[in-house]
């Protein structure tokens, strides 16, 4: 037998390898298996079963070793690996080290526990005999035959003060018998779970609840691939939706893939979901999969689905890839959010992946959101997806009652640049007075974006990054969020030495400190990632402010979208605008999408929620529909705009990235690359560039991009791949193709 495996070793190319006779019967397509690679043995998936062309097959290497007797990757994520491989111009090793967990590549062990149990009943005289000769064996009987069930042996010796060579010493006398058990980690079962437990029995949907149950129950039955959109506005019980389709795909023998935007997501879905599927069947298990478990829990979560013990997994981006078995459903919550997309290499985005996957397995994609991505709405427009929408708030709910304060008008009325208007905190203020919840956005962290010095204009900036630098007072630093630089911030201008400094700009820090000062009896708490880095962390302030312990929740894009707390009746949105004046395309799809996502968090409970938002520009339209909620006015707009100018979903965009330490250097090579992609491809693409990047440099590199604009990625990317394959490049530039980017800057 022999075998072409993909070796997980910096290069992308397909080796083939003799498989051992003794080994022969525990290899597949997707095998995780050890091969010799030059002088060390390295891990591979098998690609294809086969001999290679025109190489001699009796000096082929053989395989070493069969890591699982199972697939690690199944066929059909075999098969979407080759997709993402032509789609998003990358190599297919770094996509495979992406779908496998680095707990699976880098051989984490399993946590394996002794047990101990009687295995023969001793009678009197024996035991009489032992106490007299042997008082320590008899206490360890003794203790054991009182059991129901075997004991973990650590703990029976640490109790009884015994050693280990009185388990000997009885096990010789075939008393007892010691056997070793594994012992499965499990994510989200420990102390904090229950500040997240939710009721177990479903409330009686509204009809349009039970339409859009239905609508996926149909195409779940009919076993062929379909999208469904499902369009709800904030607290209109999409997850609702979401549970009884996955009741009816488990109760039919499929696997579920379940994912989330934000890992802050994950312990309030993972808890609803846990509780229902325990009144459903109380052998459904729920494994959770993303970047802030330890690497045993991501190792036993991924042989739970891969052995096909467990058949719904919950987490973020990357759970896209879990081994499910039977798949026939996987559910996009927040279909909308550019936390989707992957900012390394491979580029993918969960969301799209996510599609592919349903499709190569001929099962049902639900995306949901309270405002659709516009690229969603317009295939659901087109008949591409089913469109299901849910116009109205569970219970008949009112949405929340939006005020803007025009920020020029209170910077006059203070004489300064507030934090906070004198709205948001009077309405803090009778929150307080009423035992109600409040939540502050602002999507940056830090206390001041910038240092200025008032007398020479001096602006502190990243030495390696074009960007300048964050104060964040917590410790007296700045730092840049970009490539990490850091450096204690100064008492006067490094540049002409004076005190005249000021910091300038809003971040997380600097909001906590304002409600600090005008509100002193509340218990306030904040969280972005300088706060959460801890594990567990942002558990256990989400627990902590379900059960009201925290009055005022200071956050960032994490708290921003999906949670559910009804005791909250009051956000406030600090600076609607820091997503509006951006370069991008997107921007005012944004804005409209954050404005609608945040005034969601208030009044999802019995109470009316009332949203406060703070701008310098209340006429932009994304605020003015997102004050109504409106989001088909708004997608009729913009998406008439980007009709207009062919920007995307009307046309494809792809983004040439060039980085390189020399400035000049790299515009010559972006330009003379360019002439080339043009006097070759010019009749399929539109190329805008090129030109420096918005940020340009990061890190000592200086970026250059290039954007492609096109009516077909599969047609165009392999043309692309095959001219930079073939071009010049200078060892000292890096250049890379983005498909689909959702970050143009």
């Amino acid at each position: 037998m022999i075998v072409g495996v993909h070796p997980l070793a910096g290069f992308d190319k397909l080796l083939h390898y003799r498989v051992p006779e003794a080994l022969a019967g525990t290899v597949v397509a997707g095998s995780l298996v050890r091969v010799p690679v030059l002088n060390s043995l390295r891990l591979g998936i098998v690609g294809e079963i086969g001999a290679p062309r025109d190489f001699p097959v009796e000096k082929l290497k053989s395989v070493a070793q069969v890591i699982h007797p199972f697939p690690a990757l199944p066929p059909d994520l075999l098969e979407l690996a080759r997709w993402m491989a032509g789609y998003y111009a990358c190599g297919l090793d770094s996509i495979i080290e992406t779908m496998l967990p680095a707990a699976v590549r880098n051989g984490a062990g399993l946590k394996q526990e002794k047990l101990l149990a009687v295995v023969r009943r001793l009678t009197a005289e024996e035991l009489a005999v032992v106490e007299k000769r042997a008082p320590q064996q008899a206490r360890l009987y003794k203790f054991l035959a009182q059991q129901f069930r075997p004991q973990q042996k650590s703990l029976v010796l640490a109790r009884l003060g015994l050693t280990a060579a009185v388990v000997t010493a009885l096990g010789k006398r075939g008393v007892i018998r010691e056997e070793t058990r594994r012992v499965e980690r499990v994510a989200y079962t420990d102390d904090f779970a229950h500040g997240e437990l939710v009721a177990s029995q479903p409330h009686e949907a509204n009809t349009e609840q039970a339409a859009a149950v239905a609508a996926i129950g149909q195409e779940l039955a009919g076993g062929k691939f379909g999208v469904s959109l499902l369009h709800g506005i904030t607290g209109s019980g999409k997850t609702e939706v979401y549970l009884r389709a996955i009741a009816q795909t488990l109760q039919a023998g499929g696997g579920v893939i379940f994912l989330v935007p934000e890992v802050a997501l994950t312990p309030q879905t993972v808890a609803r979901l846990r509780s229902r599927l325990e009144a459903i069947a109380p052998d459904h298990r729920c494994v959770v999969w993303h970047s802030h478990l330890s690497e045993g829990e991501r190792l036993d979560g991924w042989l739970a689905l891969a052995t096909g013990e467990a058949r719904v997994v919950v987490g973020a981006r990357s759970a896209v890839f879990a081994p499910v078995h039977n798949l026939r459903l996987i559910v996009v919550d927040e279909e909308h959010e550019p936390a989707y997309k992957q900012d390394e290499t491979p580029r993918y985005h969960g969301r799209d992946v996510a599609v592919m996957r349903a499709k190569i397995n001929r099962a049902v994609c639900v995306l949901g959101s309270a405002t659709p991505s516009l690229e969603s709405f317009a295939n659901a427009q087109a008949g591409k997806y089913r469109l299901l929408e849910l116009r109205e708030r569970v219970d008949a709910r009112k949405l929340p009652h939006i005020d803007i304060v025009d920020l020029r008008i209170e910077a006059m009325k203070q004489r300064a640049m507030p934090a906070l208007s004198r709205k948001l905190v009077d309405a803090m203020h009778a929150r307080l007075e009423r035992r109600e919840q409040t939540i502050l956005f602002i999507n940056r962290r830090g206390y001041s974006t910038a240092m200025l010095c008032t007398k020479c204009g001096h602006v502190e900036e990243c030495p390696h990054c074009s960007i300048a630098l964050t104060y964040h007072r917590a410790d007296e630093t700045l730092r840049c969020h970009l490539c990490g630089e850091q450096k204690n911030a100064p008492l006067r201008c490094p540049q002409c030495g004076a005190p005249e400094i000021r910091w300038r700009g809003l971040g997380t820090q600097r909001v906590e400190e304002a409600v600090r000062r005008l509100v002193p009896r509340a218990r306030i708490e904040r969280m972005d990632s300088d706060t959460m880095a801890k594990k567990n962390r942002f558990r256990e302030v989400l627990a902590q402010f379900r059960a009201g312990k925290i009055d005022v929740l200071v956050g960032t894009q994490m708290i921003g979208k999906g949670l559910d707390f009804p005791n909250v009746t009051l956000v406030g949105l600090i600076d609607a605008d820091i997503s509006m004046h951006i370069p991008d395309f997107r921007a005012n799809e944004r804005t409209f999408q954050l404005l609608v996502q945040v005034a969601g968090r208030a009044g999802r409970g019995d109470r009316a929620g009332e949203v406060i938002v703070q701008t310098f520009t209340p006429q932009s339209s994304a605020i003015q529909f997102s004050r109504h909620a409106d989001y088909a006015g708004f997608a009729e707009t913009e998406l008439k705009l980007r009709r207009d100018f062919h920007y995307p979903p009307y046309r494809h965009l792809i983004h040439h990235l060039f980085r390189g330490p020399n400035p000049e250097k790299l515009k010559f090579f972006a330009e003379q690359w360019a002439k080339k992609v043009e006097a070759t491809l010019g009749s399929r693409v539109e190329l805008r560039g090129p030109s420096p990047s918005p940020i340009e440099k990061i890190k000592d590199e200086y970026r250059w991009q290039l954007w492609y604009f096109t009516n077909s990625v599969t047609k165009t990317v392999p043309d692309l791949v095959k001219l930079r394959d073939g071009f010049n490049w200078p060892d000292d530039i890096t250049q890379v193709l983005d498909v689909d980017p959702v970050n143009l800057v």
